[in-house]
């Protein structure tokens, strides 16, 4: 019995200093991980930011080719009718939003559902100006038609995404 009292004796220090030590080494592997983990999300936010403010980049650049104002005057074309002129500010519409669609990966979902909105609403003035036309109408009378259309509007869905997109990607830094 003696023996055994002298061994929980010398147990009982030997087990205060293992337990000592596990709380310790506990801790500290709880810092380093949690500096593991800090550094890692540094890195992994260091990886995406260049794609993101270029996906910003291109999607702002998307809002501003598909703004009436520069859509209409990159496409235009005098000897073309109103019809052929419509199919192609469509079209040009549709290519330049497939081109970039890839982007919403890297931009809020709120801010892709603007630049969705923003196409749409595009389209639809177009489609509007389209309607008021003549069977024989030009070219000319179309875009003429559209910027007196955009004149009303106080401001462009264009321009309402592209400040949205402006105030997320400031709030990247």
């Amino acid at each position: 019995m003696e023996i055994l009292a002298q061994m929980i004796i010398a147990l009982i220090p030997a087990a205060a200093v293992v337990a000592v030590v596990y709380v310790f080494l506990k801790k500290q592997g709880e810092k380093e991980i949690s500096s593991l983990s800090i550094q890692l999300k540094k890195e992994r936010q260091q990886f995406f930011l260049e794609p993101r403010v270029e996906a910003y980049q291109r999607i702002v650049l998307l809002m501003e080719r598909i703004n009436p104002h520069s859509l209409v005057m990159r496409t235009h074309n005098p000897q073309a009718t109103a019809i052929t002129m419509q199919t192609e500010l469509l079209n040009t519409i549709r290519n330049e939003f497939d081109h970039n669609v890839a982007q919403q990966i890297f931009i809020s979902l709120n801010a892709w559902e603007m630049v969705k909105k923003s196409k749409e609403e595009t389209i639809k003035i177009i489609n509007i100006a389209a309607k008021q036309m003549e069977a024989d109408a030009s070219a000319t009378d179309l875009s003429s038609k559209i910027f007196e259309i955009i004149s009303e509007i106080d401001e462009l869905p264009t321009e309402i995404t592209i400040k949205l997109l402006k105030e997320e990607l400031q709030r990247l830094f």
